[in-house]
């Protein structure tokens, strides 16, 4: 199973930093029994590995490269590729840069890589047979990609950052076959490539008689691109400490330099 991190965005609502966003040091977490601060993808990167996922792709823009010295070719045992989105254009894009490195008979789970949600093992509740979201509630979901369901748990509609939002359920992470994700990806270049959000793409993908499920196994979720988020995701980590707490993947060390220069720049 490829998890699939798109990472390619300028992180402009909590700019100016001196690294990627996916780097900034949220919490902290014990490496060989000594606590270091925990880079806000490795949240997300935990959880894929929970969830099943053994290969893992980041998709970077040219500029990015302290994710790649930071992670190096793995974390812990699971390998990881890299693939680059020439400008940002989107996560519909983004996510189908991975494309090439998917068979159709692979499982594939997508995810955000600056936010930080419960539980650890949320993608394990994800179906394999058919595009499923893993679906959190908020308070405000005219902020996110709300999903609306029909019954227990076939999607509707995503309202994709709406003000008028009828539901409060907010899709955190989606999983598929790769032959969905290459499907998804000709319905998008049909479409002219004009979706930027995956919601849209996805409402698409509904109306030409297209599945999908959303899974209402999510119990907390923090978006970190903000500095509101960045303190309500310290609040959470606090909040679920005996969880987080753990000893990080066995050989995975990040590089010195880049995760000291990650450190000197947190709020």
């Amino acid at each position: 199973m490829w998890g699939i991190i798109p990472a390619a965005g300028r992180g402009s609502r909590i700019q100016p930093l001196a690294f990627s966003k996916e780097l900034l040091p949220v919490g902290s977490r014990l490496d060989d029994g000594i606590e270091r601060p925990c880079a806000v993808s490795e949240y997300l990167i935990d959880r894929m590995v929970a969830g099943g996922a053994d290969k893992l792709c980041f998709v970077i823009s040219p500029g990015k490269s302290d994710i790649l010295a930071y992670y190096g070719g793995g974390y812990g045992a699971t390998p990881i590729a890299y693939v680059v989105q020439p400008q940002p254009s989107g996560l519909c894009d983004a996510v189908f840069r991975a494309c090439p490195l998917v068979a159709a008979d692979e499982s594939v789970v997508v995810g955000l890589p600056d936010t930080v949600w419960f539980p650890t093992d949320g993608f394990a509740a994800l179906p394999d047979d058919g595009l499923s979201f893993l679906l959190f509630p908020v308070n405000h979901p005219e902020f996110f990609d709300a999903v609306l369901l029909d019954g227990i748990d076939t999607v509707v509609e995503i309202q994709v950052k709406r003000p008028d939002a009828t539901s409060n359920w907010i899709w955190g992470g989606f999983k598929m076959p790769g032959s969905v994700l290459h499907a998804l990806h000709r319905l998008w270049l049909d479409r002219g490539r004009t979706d930027e959000y995956f919601g849209t793409l996805v409402n698409a993908f509904l109306a030409a008689g297209g599945t999908a499920r959303g899974i209402k196994a999510g119990q907390a979720y923090v978006d970190v691109g903000t500095l509101n988020g960045y303190r309500a995701a310290l609040s959470l980590l606090a909040d679920q400490a005996p969880l987080v707490r753990e000893a990080a993947p066995q050989n995975f060390h990040p590089d010195p330099a880049a995760h000291r220069a990650a450190a000197a720049e947190a709020p």
